[in-house]
């Protein structure tokens, strides 16, 4: 008589049906974190507005000029833009809040309470799109 035996005799063999209920469940679960990971991938894949920081200059103490590259992904897309500038203690000396007309590049001019050292894209919002892109 193997081990395998004596295991069953004195506790009992697991029920037969045990095993496919369990993998049943794991193929669920998988196929729902799959459909989730699918969805999520295509609903961010495509973002109805994303910017980049092209450069800036510090032009003088008070102001700094950026340019920003701006795609929409349609013409009718409302979007809100966030530039920040930065003074070399990184605090913030100067915000430029502004909305796009169009996709493009931007030339923009940040008004700075003192000199600024540096100059950050915070991002673009549009409706229904609460990260900043």
């Amino acid at each position: 008589m193997s081990s395998t035996d004596l295991m069953a005799q004195r506790y009992g063999a697991p029920a037969p049906w045990r095993r496919r209920a369990l993998l049943a469940l794991v193929a669920v679960v998988v196929l729902v974190f799959g459909g989730w990971l699918t969805w999520t991938t295509v609903a961010h894949a495509d973002p109805p507005v994303t910017s980049e920081l092209v450069t800036f200059d510090t032009v003088d103490q008070h102001t700094v000029d950026a340019t920003v590259q701006v795609d929409l992904r349609d013409a009718d897309v409302e979007a809100d833009c966030l530039l920040r500038a930065f003074a070399e203690d990184h605090s913030t000396v100067g915000e430029l809040a502004f909305t796009p007309e169009s996709s493009g590049r931007l030339d923009l001019t940040i008004r700075t309470e003192r000199m600024a050292t540096s100059v950050e894209k915070i991002g673009c919002t549009a409706e229904g799109q609460p990260r900043p892109r």
